[in-house]
């Protein structure tokens, strides 16, 4: 029932709307996705209102490169659904859902820390799990293991707090 009223009121924005292993999943294009979310969240038959994760899938030898995924739900209709967004390697970025969701916000936050993928709109984009001079972004599939970071003094973050980059 989902991907039939996703189709029905999205047609050809939907690369794909499919039930995939159980699972409803919806492949969108970065410059539809604002427009398709917000309609999705606040469409009586999908009331995809709930934001429960947002992540990212490095697929090194296919093109294009990056997946950013999300995952909706709707408590009130009980069902879900995986929203996944196409990324180029060359230019690795997507739309912020913070004005749609507030809990995109870290969410995507930790997706650039690790990926290196960008929230166009995004009110306060920077990392979140490692130090500023952190070099590369440890989830993609070439981040070389073995590769040696700088070391930084130790801060006491209350009495000495670093200053904020924006």
């Amino acid at each position: 029932m989902l991907i039939e009223r996703l189709k029905e009121c999205c047609g050809g924005d939907l690369i794909s709307a499919e039930l995939k292993n159980g699972e409803n999943v919806a492949v969108v294009g970065r410059d539809r996705a604002p427009a398709l979310m917000r309609l999705w969240r606040d469409d009586e038959k999908l009331r995809l209102d709930f934001l429960i994760d947002l992540t990212a899938v490095d697929w090194l030898s296919r093109k294009p490169r990056f997946e950013v995924v999300y995952h909706l739900r709707s408590f009130s209709l009980q069902h879900r659904l995986r929203v996944k967004i196409p990324v180029e390697d060359e230019q690795p970025w997507v739309y912020s859902a913070t004005p749609l969701w507030k809990a995109a916000d870290w969410l995507e936050r930790e997706c650039y820390d690790m990926f290196g993928i960008r929230f166009e709109g995004h009110p306060d984009l920077r990392r979140i799990l490692l130090y500023d001079s952190f070099v590369g972004h440890p989830l993609r599939k070439d981040y070389p293991v073995s590769k040696r970071q700088p070391i930084v003094e130790e801060v006491d973050p209350v009495i000495n707090p670093r200053p904020q980059s924006r």
